[in-house]
């Protein structure tokens, strides 16, 4: 299962709507999208995408024959999701959901997650607007913390979480987590990517933390692979 990636080849889907302020599909969704592709997803397989955003990855969920629940706590994210799957004719329950607060009891054979996970220097969660799809605590763990915790009760025996996220939020600590909640997690796949904007905006930030080294330009993507005993 495990590689490394250096290049991430972009396999979005044909004619993705996104609207103004909600996330679009960028190297963390590719590498996500990539380790799906080695799940055996199959007809009958139940998925469920947390902070869907545009719907990318619910998508290529459904395009292998997963029945897929996709939630989004922001209003436009769900609406995005919703027309994609309309555009490409593909059945995704689409909802809105502060993770998985609107799924009591529900329970998948996989869990996929691309979480905001950017450090930043503001430390509290913005309550709305675009950058609520990235910010996420001074060290960027405000929701990954969240995830690590809720999603082990909505995994099926034998169900998966496939969980996307930066290196500088520390891929030990959500190993560890996820192991404390009873599951057997890896690093499955890893990638360096060109520094984005919003990490580039707050660079001296970052190197006066200690989050960041020197000149750095590049920043590693980690998928974080864990299974339900």
């Amino acid at each position: 299962m495990s590689a490394s990636t250096d290049l991430i080849e972009d396999t979005r889907p044909a004619r993705l709507m996104t609207l103004p302020g909600v996330y679009a599909p960028q190297h963390d969704t590719r590498l996500l999208m990539a380790a799906l592709d080695h799940e055996g997803i199959g007809k009958g397989t139940e998925v469920l995408d947390v902070g869907t955003g545009s719907g990318a990855l619910a998508l290529h969920a459904a395009r292998l024959g997963a029945r897929v629940t996709a939630v989004d706590i922001a209003r436009r994210a769900v609406m995005t999701a919703r027309l994609n799957a309309l555009l490409h004719r593909r059945r995704i329950t689409v909802q809105r959901s502060d993770l998985l607060a609107s799924l009591p009891g529900r329970s998948y054979d996989l869990v996929i997650c691309n979480p905001p996970y950017v450090p930043s220097p503001m430390g509290r969660l913005p309550g709305h607007g675009a950058s609520r799809a990235w910010e996420a605590g001074r060290d960027g763990r405000a929701i990954l913390d969240r995830v690590c915790e809720a999603v082990p009760a909505a995994l099926r025996p034998g169900g998966r979480l496939l969980l996307v996220h930066s290196g500088l939020c520390d891929s030990d600590v959500t190993l560890r987590r996820l192991s404390d909640a009873g599951l057997r997690a890896v690093v499955s796949d890893r990638a360096l990517v060109p520094l984005g904007p919003v990490l580039r905006s707050r660079l001296r930030w970052l190197r006066d933390t200690g989050l960041v080294d020197g000149e750095e330009t590049e920043e590693e993507l980690v998928v974080i692979r864990a299974e339900q005993a």
